[in-house]
């Protein structure tokens, strides 16, 4: 019974990608030899089971989605210099260059803030 209960709360995934022989314990191993320790230890290194396929792929989603909020405070700098940038030039228009030059300064470094946490979301994907 608790065999058959741990198959249902497998994920699709891992259920349809195990081989029959891999749930019973028989078949073949890496290779041909006698079943010791180090051939045992050997065939669990380059195995890899679909739950913790499963596992990572999750955890890279989960990773990338946290890096891109950085994106989104990016947004919000770019708006708010953008907006001081429009209140300084209602007050005083004679130092229009100067607030200028300040805004496109504040711009360039809100985005690459925000150019940085969107790579470091494709690395965590992609790498």
């Amino acid at each position: 019974i608790r065999a058959g209960s741990r198959v249902a709360y497998r994920p699709i995934s891992a259920s349809v990608l195990s081989r029959p022989e891999a749930r019973t314990g028989e078949g073949s191993t890496v290779f041909n030899g006698p079943q010791n320790g180090v051939s045992q230890l050997i065939q669990r290194e380059f195995q890899t089971s679909a739950i913790s396929r499963d596992i990572d792929t999750a955890a890279k989603f989960i990773g990338a989605g946290a890096a891109t909020v950085g994106v989104a405070g990016s947004g919000a700098g770019i708006g708010t210099v953008f907006g001081s940038l429009i209140i300084g030039y209602a007050r005083n228009p004679s130092l229009k260059q100067q607030l200028f030059s300040y805004a496109i300064l504040g711009f360039a470094l809100s985005e690459a803030m925000g150019l940085f946490c969107l790579m470091v979301a494709f690395l965590i994907l992609f790498a």
